[in-house]
Order: structure tokens, then sequence, then C-alpha cells
């Protein structure tokens, strides 16, 4: 290429560039994308993360526990658990020293769990039993048991919510609780409560030095609904000027979840391991093997063959039948009437036609026991049946 042919080429380039820098500005704009990728790994592992980020945001020590048991280590006065597991595998034992811990001092929060049974006269929820408190559907309630309506009521913006009156307070809490449930306190011993058109959602009692607080749902500070409303601002005023112990998932996973969740190519690597070894030790079937040829076959193979098989298929007892038949059909050929003698008689006139012994031939001529002989014994006795077959 010649330099004059250089020099063309560079000018239609930097032409090209100059139209495209003077064009694309007007053409391209910037704008913003917003891509949510959901909660992370952990939000979806503890449902009440925000709650405890929010907690330690507002200067308060925050810690986990994994069953109550780690709570009675803790000294009482000070601490709040925030008691929102499953207590369906709770024991008295470990019920009675959790309500002993908050007589010390410690403030007691924990969910209802459990309706009220009129017949048993119980729930079965171990805390609330011996605090006497009941939970009842809102729907079983009778007209005069409807929550009284509080002072300011008719300025109320969300009557479908829970509100909670504080002392010195101009406007009450709104609480986005389940109105379908309801608690009582049966002892008449709560100071404090939340109530929403007819139903109690929140009891507060003194319990010895302590304090309980009683939820009739969880799920106001789970990760997606503790920003409504006033949760927020409800599970800071309940664990105020204390140290926070949250406990929210008693239940541990299995051995075989766990091995299942870490060591999943471990697992797959002994079922394998184990599918070989059973294939190893399992019977395998090879090929069928061509039968041999019959001309090299000789009359003792033949003769062994067919004893064998008489032997498996028959036993001892039809074979040793078998030549006591044949030496009793000889004899009356040439003793007639020996089928008519008795057996010691029998034997006499097959001494006198074999000059044997009659002891060999009482052994020879003797019933098979039941049991199988063993197989010297056996073969001793086809030999005197033998002999004395020959000797007719």
């Amino acid at each position: 290429m010649s330099r004059r042919q250089i020099l063309l080429l560079g000018a239609v380039l930097a032409l090209a560039l100059g139209l495209l820098a003077v064009f694309l500005p007007g053409r391209l704009s910037s704008y913003r994308e917003e891509i949510k990728l959901g909660p992370s790994p952990e939000a979806r592992r503890n449902p009440y993360l925000a709650a405890e980020t929010f907690l330690r945001q507002r200067g308060l020590q925050v810690r986990r526990a994994d069953s109550p048991s780690e709570v009675e280590r803790l000294p009482s006065a000070g601490q709040t658990l925030l008691l929102l597991a499953d207590r369906r595998d709770m024991t008295p034992r470990q019920a009675e020293r959790l309500l002993d811990w908050t007589a010390k001092g410690g403030h007691l929060l924990l969910i209802a769990e459990r309706l009220w049974d009129e017949d048993a006269g119980q729930s079965g929820d171990l805390l609330l039993d011996r605090l006497g408190i009941q939970q009842y559907l809102a729907e079983d309630l009778d007209d005069e048991v409807d929550a009284e309506p509080a002072e300011g009521a008719e300025e109320d913006r969300y009557p479908q919510l829970t509100k909670l009156y504080l002392e010195n307070e101009t406007a009450p809490a709104y609480l986005d609780f389940d109105t379908r449930f309801h608690l009582h306190d049966a002892g008449n011993r709560a100071h404090a409560w939340a109530n929403s058109g007819r139903a109690t959602h929140m009891l507060q009692l003194y319990h010895g030095e302590g304090l309980v607080t009683v939820l009739s749902d969880p799920w106001l500070w789970q990760n997606r609904n503790i920003a409504d409303y006033d949760h927020a601002w409800l599970l800071w005023y309940l664990t105020q000027d204390s140290s926070v112990t949250l406990l929210h998932r008693a239940e541990r996973d299995s051995l075989p979840r766990l091995l299942a969740r870490h060591f999943p190519e471990a697992l797959a690597a002994l079922a394998l391991l184990l599918i070989l070894a059973l294939w190893a030790a399992g019977q395998r079937r090879g090929p069928l093997l061509a039968p041999l040829d019959r001309a090299r076959r000789q009359l003792e193979e033949h003769l062994r063959g067919s004893a064998d098989f008489l032997l498996r298929h028959g036993g001892q007892a039809a074979l040793i039948q078998t030549l006591q038949r044949d030496i009793q059909r000889r004899a009356r050929r040439r003793h007639p009437g020996f089928e008519r003698l008795d057996v010691a008689s029998q034997w006499q006139v097959l001494g006198r036609l074999t000059r044997l012994p009659t002891s060999t031939i009482g052994q020879a001529m003797r019933p098979l026991p039941a049991q199988r002989l063993p197989a010297a014994e056996f073969t001793r006795q086809v030999a005197h049946l033998q002999t004395l077959r020959n000797a007719l």
C-alpha cells in the first residue's frame, strides 16, 4: 500500500470517528436499573435477623441460644429472653427452671402456642398453664368479654389493628396481630395489655421479681413484618435497658440431615461403594457349559452318575429298600412261600440259602433308622446287602 493510500484511509477513519462523536451523544441516555436478588442466605435461615440487627443498632447486646438450658446459666437481672421457638418438646423440668429464672429478676417474652381445652382443664402449654394464661379463638368469645374501648378510640386511624396505650402518651402504638386469637388472664395478674376490636393479644404480668410478656403470635418481628406499623418500636420498648437472648430455633437437625447438607459428595461415594460391594458379593452366573461328548463317557461314569442321582432324589432309604426287595424276590424264587414267613424265619431261610451267619443277615435286612446314616455306615450297609444278594 502506498503512502498516499495510507493517508487517505487515515482521513476516512478520522472522519468516521468524528461523525460518531457528534451523533452518538444525542442518541445515548443513562439510566439506573435495580436488580433485587431476594433475601440473603443468612436471612433465609434466620427469620429474626432484622430484629437482631435493629436491637444492635439501638445499642443493646444480643445473643442467640439453641435451648432453654443455655438461658438458665445466665444471670436473671437485666436479661430479656425472647422465647420465639417451638415449645412442643419442652419438658416440665425445663419449664419450671425457666420460670424460676424469671422469678429471680429476668424478663421472659413468649408466644401462646395452644388453645385452652375446656374438657381437659388445660392447654398443654407448660408455661401458659403455670402462669394462668389461656388462649381462645376470638370467634368463640361471648359478647360480654369484648375488650372495652380505650380512650380516644373514636379517632382511631386503624380500627382493624391492635392498639397499645401507654401512660403520658396521646396516641397508641399500632400493631398488626392476628385478631383470630384472644389471650385471657384467668388469674387476673396482668398489669398491661394490648387489645384489638374485641380480643387481647398481649399480656404483661409480674412473676416473682421478674416480668413475663405473652403475645398471641410471633410474626410481628419476622424479617418481612418488623418494618410495618410500630412493630420495631414494640420490640425496643419490651427489651430496652437489658441484654437480649433470642431463642427462635430450639430443634436440632438430625445427623443424616447434617451429613446430607455438608457432605453430599462423600455420601454419594459411600452409596456407590456399597452398591459395588453388594454386586461383588452377590451370586453371578457365568455362560452355560456345552454338554460333554457322549462318545467319551465310560460305563463307570454312567453308573456313578446314576447312583448320585438316585441318592440325591431318593435318599438313603430308597436305595436300601430297593436292595432289600431284590433280595426278597430272589429268595422267593428259591424258597416258595418265603413271603408268608415271619422275619426271624426269613432270616433263617436266608442263612441256609447263603450259608451266612444270621447276625450278618439281620444287620443287612434290618429297617433303616429315621435319621440319616453317616457315609461310612451307609457304605457298610450297602456292602452287606450286596454280599447277601450275590450269595443268592
